[in-house]
């Protein structure tokens, strides 16, 4: 079976450092939500209702994918409804994941639209 790489954008290495001082377990988290959400949509075409791809900013090499369902164990008794939200890049080619953001729900509404058309043009 393919794999996966995994790599982050420096914004979003910043956005963790901050979540996790409020969330401990998201660096763990994370790391399942690679195996339980990120491979099965990508890799074994299983749609758990987890992952949807950002309209506009998908094409035909690359999707732009958020992630709804995001269990953290430091939100106890949510969870995959923690308001964790994480948004990265599928590249279909080189089957490369780059996390771009990551935020919680209270704090921020949506996604940082101008992030990703900065990301993109990179």
């Amino acid at each position: 079976m393919d794999e996966i790489t995994y790599k982050t954008t420096t914004e979003f290495d910043k956005d963790l450092k901050k979540l996790v001082k409020k969330f401990r377990s998201l660096p763990e988290d994370l790391e399942t939500v690679k195996v339980s959400v990120v491979e099965l949509y990508h890799l074994q075409n299983i749609d758990n209702q987890s992952v949807f791809p950002i309209p506009h900013f998908c094409s035909e090499e690359l999707l732009i994918c958020k992630i709804k369902k995001f269990a953290c164990k430091s939100l106890k008794g949510k969870g995959c409804h923690s308001g964790i939200r994480v948004v990265y890049s599928f590249d279909i080619e080189s089957k490369e994941v780059e996390f771009i953001e990551i935020y919680y729900k209270g704090n921020k509404a949506n996604e940082d639209k101008d992030r990703i058309s900065a990301y993109l043009k990179k």
